[in-house]
């Protein structure tokens, strides 16, 4: 190539500008920052609104600063480490020695103390005032968002606190160390510990959710008996978290299926024989360990009355159940928020993707979603609250839950979805974040019951207390009078609280869910967002597909709402 005096450049001359095109091709533009050093709290507001009005305004300093902390850039590499290094199980000692034991990288020790110093597993245990569990429902929702897999173990170490309160000795033994703030992630016996974790072992492989198809059998050592000693004999399909101190596990004593408490150690100081088959290889989830277990004669206590193991344990399933809510409803929040900063920041076609009408609507359709969601889980979590001291919202509390999980849980993927799509390539490559949610998000539907499970749940509920149609007529007659399309949708579902019919429970318990979400809506969000969800959700002028929202939403004011940048 000739200059400008028709001269050919000289050698030095073509390597200076090879040298500057090799450059020019690798300067970075167009490419949004990374969405880091940000309050997960300040950054949300359905979800600090929720706060305040669910009755936890009194926490709001301290969920402040884990906000921040959840969003900053370490933590967040954290996740990142925890799940690029799974766990590894050691099922023996160099020289043949039986160990058992699950080796982590220490991005994922570092995570699981900053839940249990965050009190993620036991703050309406050690602080049981009103609205602690709205408190720890919102550091859960936001610590989520930072890697998911962490809370198996700190979900199921605070739903084992009311399960273990069946069996008041065990309770005292163990209450202290399962509520302690210090996390001990030392091998050793619960005894010379500063604090513990419980895991759960209940599905076997030719039961999943039919649990009482255990074998799993139970042998009494003297008595046995509630608070007795019992050796277990069988084979756990799935066990949580299996680097626990202790498990909550069913198996058939005498007297029928039981509960039982099985410990790590013995109390005389040795191994219990706890055997850990295998580590699963499962779609996401990779950073906490799940297993499949054996008890060969392994000592246990039984917890509750001997006959009586699933209405014992379900205590521990119903606050599980809440958490597959909340943990759903935090990754479609983080998802959502990924997908509203790439928009924000990323041009195309001459305009900001943000900018483009229908982009906008995608985004607002999917922040609807999203906000639908954390009222909902924020509301279930204030019945948890309020359930001690008034029957009605005992009753709102489990239904509402199992309504919850099934719905939020099935709606969380498909949002996952179309969020990662709105990276395009970008998304689908493991630095986005958006592949790890995709690959969670599907186990919340799972855990702790599936969707066919969850909506016979409500049938039995419906059938067999009369009380409960009673209770969801009350809490959705709320929003009452405040919508014409609500008015319309609430009448259409308060004709079916009396089928119970089982083919066709799943759409009658997915229109509970949008009442719930609508009426919640309705009372509390900006009038923006709850007619475009009347219109969208209860009156059928939506697509099925996101982004299909009708004319006359205002997708500038939902997504603004939505977009973390509030400081």
């Amino acid at each position: 190539m000739a200059n400008e005096y028709g001269q050919r450049p000289s050698v030095d001359e073509a390597l200076e500008s090879a040298a500057e095109l090799r450059q020019a091709t690798h300067e970075v533009f167009n490419q949004p920052p990374p969405l880091e050093d940000y309050c997960l709290l300040r950054n949300d507001l359905a979800l600090s609104e929720a706060v305040d009005r669910e009755g936890a305004a009194w926490a709001v300093d301290s969920l402040s600063a884990l906000g921040q902390r959840a969003g900053c850039r370490r933590v967040i590499e954290l996740g990142d480490l925890a799940n690029r290094f799974p766990p590894r199980l050691l099922t023996h000692d160099r020289f043949g020695n039986r160990i058992d034991v699950i080796e982590f990288h220490p991005a994922w020790h570092e995570l699981m103390r900053i839940g249990v110093e965050e009190e993620i597993h036991a703050l309406p245990w050690n602080n049981p005032r009103s609205g602690a569990h709205v408190a720890r429902a919102a550091k859960h929702f936001m610590f989520t968002q930072v890697e998911a897999g962490i809370h198996c173990p700190l979900t199921m170490t605070f739903a084992a606190t009311p399960a273990l309160g069946a069996q008041p000795e065990l309770a005292e033994e163990w209450g202290p160390l399962i509520t302690s703030t210090v996390y001990d992630p030392e091998i050793r016996p619960s005894q010379e510990k500063k604090g513990c974790l419980i895991g759960m072992a209940m599905t076997e492989k030719q039961g999943g959710s039919d649990v009482r198809a255990n074998t799993t059998q139970a042998v009494a050592v003297n008595r046995g008996g509630p608070g007795g000693e019992y050796l277990l004999t069988g084979h756990k399909w799935f066990c949580s978290a299996p680097m626990c101190d202790a498990f909550l596990t069913l198996a058939y004593a005498k007297g029928g299926l039981s509960c039982f408490l099985v410990p790590r150690w013995l109390p005389d100081g040795s191994r219990n024989r706890f055997l850990i088959q295998r580590l699963k290889r499962k779609l996401g989830n990779r950073s906490n360990a799940s297993s499949e277990i054996e008890y060969r004669e392994t000592w246990a206590r039984m917890v509750g009355p001997e006959g009586r193991g699933i209405p014992t344990i379900i205590e521990m399933v119903n606050h599980t159940r809440l958490d597959c809510m909340i943990g759903s409803a935090s990754l479609m929040r983080q998802a959502l928020a990924q997908a509203i900063h790439h928009a924000k920041h990323r041009s195309a076609f001459g305009h900001l993707l943000a900018d483009q009408p229908l982009m906008r609507n995608v985004l607002a359709d999917l922040a609807l979603e999203s906000e639908a969601a954390t009222v909902l889980m924020m509301r279930v979590a204030r019945a948890y609250d309020e359930s001690p001291k008034d029957p009605e919202q005992q009753i709102l509390r489990r239904i509402a839950t199992a309504i919850g999980k099934y719905w939020v849980t099935k709606r969380g993927p498909r949002m996952v979805c179309e969020a990662l799509e709105c990276l395009g390539g970008n998304g689908y490559v493991e630095e986005s974040i958006l592949p790890r949610l995709y690959r969670e998000i599907p186990l919340s539907s799972i855990w702790e019951g599936s969707g066919n499970v969850m909506c016979l749940d409500v049938l039995r509920a419906l059938r067999h207390d009369e009380a409960a149609a009673q209770v969801l007529r009350s809490e959705l007659g709320k929003a009452r009078g405040s919508d014409r399309r609500y008015d319309s949708f609430l009448g259409e579902v308060e004709s079916e609280l009396t089928d119970t019919r089982q083919e066709t429970a799943r759409l009658r318990v997915e229109r509970l869910a949008l009442a719930l979400q609508g009426s919640l809506l309705i009372q509390h969000a900006p009038v923006f967002v709850a007619d475009a969800f009347c219109a969208a959700r209860l009156a059928g002028a939506a697509g099925s597909e996101y982004g299909t929202l009708p004319r006359g939403v205002d997708f500038q004011s939902i997504i603004e709402r939505a977009a973390p940048t509030h400081g």
